[in-house]
């Protein structure tokens, strides 16, 4: 789909030949005598157009209006999340009419949040998946005008922003709605090369032999019990100068996850073909990253596996010896993804990392405290811990802080191992976090449980997409600051 960005008052848009022509209109929307703004006046006098978030008025063929179609979207005050709103509600009345060419007028006083939701919601809410589908129509909207009336400083870096940010969340959804039949770890890592290779991006692949090399036994050990290869995947894009220490980016990428011997419940088990999300992401942003180019050095890790039973699977009861050294007692084997991050997190050192974000649908425990609202945010830096808060409120990606005090880590004691892997039921997000900073220790760190957010059950079962938007914002932020103020951190405090 082609994304333009033109200046455009509402006059000049009535003179646009479209399939449909989409008008927010907010609280503080001011007249005018062109055809569009008299109509808005008009309807909003007779209340028949209100200006709350999801209230929409249709016309077809309206007089002095070259559109075919055109829809008034209520706008509230103009922010992003209710232009978000405002467009997603607008692009499912336009669901199966023909809407190949569409344009958006965004109002007067229009902010590069306003710009960005617009971009990422048209995206959004058009997107269709049919790659394993036989004769299923592909996405109709094929070209979308972004129309200001006034150009503000900075809309055209906003929106192309948000154009590579539309860009990397529809890739991710895409490897992540692939069934695991397809997206398996051997997948994974051809895209991962696929992508270096058209972005100009470093790509190093290992498999087994190297992953054993490296001592990587707790990710070994999850991988065992099934017949698809494991793969460690690193990517690495240079942005800045060698000097400037990376950001790191650690995905989990279980393809598919049965719960191994401890294993899952049949009813929605197809839904663990998401697992896979955390490393989704990360594709994701690096797919953007190749395009913005931003001045920011950035590393993704991806470990990836299936977690299988068979009769080499992991037990529970098992000691593994994780890459750092540490051994862990196997309690559940459902408990998989910490596993295979923790010798992802400790391989990150080696890059000596500003900062490292892993991103894993860890837990349903996190499901239940947050439902599918905000992510998760665990951190051991409150800069980290507050720059990633903001960059979710500002790409409309939100996260939610959650504690890491010292008492939550007591229930992962074990007379067997240094740590168990589980820690029981209570707070069952947070000892997860725990159990990932023991490996956490030498770089600023923080932790998205995104469990709840990577896709939607039910009827819009599918991927989102989620957290490329909210990494991409805290990416283009880090590329954004002065080197002086890159470096310091601030520990979290004690809670």
């Amino acid at each position: 789909m082609d994304f333009e960005l033109k200046t455009l008052a509402w006059a000049e848009a009535c003179r646009l030949k479209c399939d449909a022509l989409v008008a927010l209109v907010t609280e503080q929307a001011s007249g005018g005598a062109d055809p569009l703004s008299r109509l808005v006046q008009e309807a909003r006098k007779a209340g028949d157009l209100e200006t709350k978030p999801g209230k929409l008025l249709h016309a077809y063929r309206a007089d002095g209006i070259s559109a075919t179609r055109l829809v008034l979207a209520g706008g509230g005050d103009g922010s992003g999340k209710r232009v978000q709103a405002a467009i997603h509600a607008a692009m499912a009345s336009l669901k199966g009419r023909a809407v190949k060419r569409l344009v958006i007028c965004l109002h007067e006083a229009a902010q590069d949040d306003a710009l960005r939701a617009a971009v990422t919601a048209t995206a959004e809410s058009s997107y269709v998946y049919v790659a394993t589908k036989s004769k299923a129509e592909g996405r109709e909207l094929q070209r979308v005008t972004i129309a200001t009336p006034a150009q503000q400083p900075g809309h055209k870096q906003t929106f192309e922003a948000a154009r590579a940010a539309a860009a990397g969340i529809e890739y991710a959804r895409e490897l992540g709605n692939l069934p695991p039949n397809l997206a398996t770890p051997t997948r994974l890592g051809e895209e991962a090369k696929k992508l270096a290779k058209a972005h100009a991006l470093t790509c190093e692949v290992l498999g087994p032999r190297e992953v054993e090399r490296l001592g990587m036994g707790s990710f070994m050990a999850v991988a065992r019990g099934s017949e698809e290869p494991l793969r460690f995947i690193v990517l690495q894009y240079k942005g800045a100068a060698p000097s400037q220490p990376p950001v790191v980016l650690v995905g989990k990428g279980i393809t598919f996850d049965s719960g191994g011997i401890s294993i899952k419940p049949a009813g929605e088990m197809d839904e663990m073909k998401f697992d896979m999300s955390g490393a989704a992401s990360v594709l994701g942003v690096f797919r953007a990253l190749g395009e913005l180019r931003p001045a920011v050095n950035v590393v993704g890790l991806i470990p990836s596996c299936e977690n299988l039973p068979d009769g080499r699977a992991m037990k529970p009861g098992d000691v593994v010896t994780t890459m750092s050294g540490q051994t862990v007692e196997v309690l559940n084997t459902d408990a998989e993804g910490r596993l295979i991050l923790c010798d992802a997190l400790t391989y990150a050192e080696r890059f000596k990392p500003a900062a490292v974000v892993d991103i894993a649908t860890l837990t349903g425990a996190c499901v239940i405290a947050l439902g599918g609202v905000r992510s998760g945010l665990f951190a051991s830096d409150d800069q980290l811990a507050d720059a990633l808060l903001q960059a979710g409120e500002s790409a409309l990606d939100l996260c939610w802080r959650m504690p890491l005090d010292d008492e939550y880590g007591d229930g992962l004691k074990t007379n067997f191992a240094d740590m168990a892997n589980v820690a029981g039921r209570p707070g069952g997000a947070i000892t997860a976090a725990k159990f990932l900073q023991r490996f956490a220790g030498k770089f600023p760190w923080a932790h998205l449980d995104i469990a709840g957010t990577a896709w939607k059950g039910g009827a819009a079962k599918g991927s989102t997409g989620r957290p490329v938007g909210l990494l991409l914002q805290y990416l283009s932020m880090q590329a954004a600051a002065p080197v002086a103020t890159k470096t310091p951190r601030r520990k979290a405090a004690a809670r």
